[in-house]
């Protein structure tokens, strides 16, 4: 049987074990699994392909690293996010200002791709409002841009966010609630 059907046929938890005991294929098919996901979110975070690709190398190096370590008490996929996601704050960080977040693939793919029938003045208007959203959310600080994005473009469960950030669930919520705030604030004052 190939390599790729035998472990792609495994959980994360199988794969896991494998790993710690030297088995690169099932580390190979842990990255194969999360790559592309661990990608995008990422991208969402840090607004630059190359930085994302970068990063989503460097969290998968420190994973390998660190795969003997770890002990299973959260989800493989929780760890490889919290991972990935702490690495896209911590960047963005150091480079001070850099706009964090891109509608153009969350939103137009969410509820911005309602019927426009192909309508020039409202794809003009989406556009427009894509632009003003990303400018917004891109004045937040990163640790409530970091749960906007987890929340409402990747749809975390505020249990998920708390793991992956590795804070405490009331903290999600309150970081959430006043993330939401300071965008419509912001917002407010360019739309009215």
């Amino acid at each position: 049987m190939n390599w790729k059907l035998k472990h792609l046929r495994l959980d994360d938890e199988a794969l896991v074990k494998q790993c710690q005991r030297g088995d690169s294929e099932a580390m190979s098919c842990l990255i194969l699994r999360y790559q592309d996901r661990l990608y995008n979110i990422i991208l969402k975070i840090c607004n630059n392909s190359d930085d994302a690709a970068e990063l989503t190398q460097d969290t998968f190096v420190k994973v390998i690293e660190n795969i003997g370590s770890f002990r299973q008490k959260s989800s493989f996929y929780t760890w490889l996010f919290r991972v990935g996601v702490n690495e896209a704050i911590n960047f963005c960080r150091r480079r001070f200002n850099a706009p964090l977040l891109t509608l153009e693939t969350a939103a137009a793919a969410a509820a911005l791709t309602d019927k426009t029938d192909n309508d020039p003045a409202a794809l003009a208007q989406q556009k427009e409002i894509i632009t003003l959203m990303t400018e917004a959310i891109g004045r937040l600080d990163e640790d409530h841009r970091a749960v906007l994005v987890l929340r409402d473009i990747e749809q975390m469960s505020y249990t998920q966010i708390a793991e992956v950030l590795d804070i405490e669930l009331g903290t999600v919520k309150s970081r959430l609630s006043r993330a939401r705030a300071m965008l419509r604030e912001l917002l407010e004052t360019v739309l009215i």
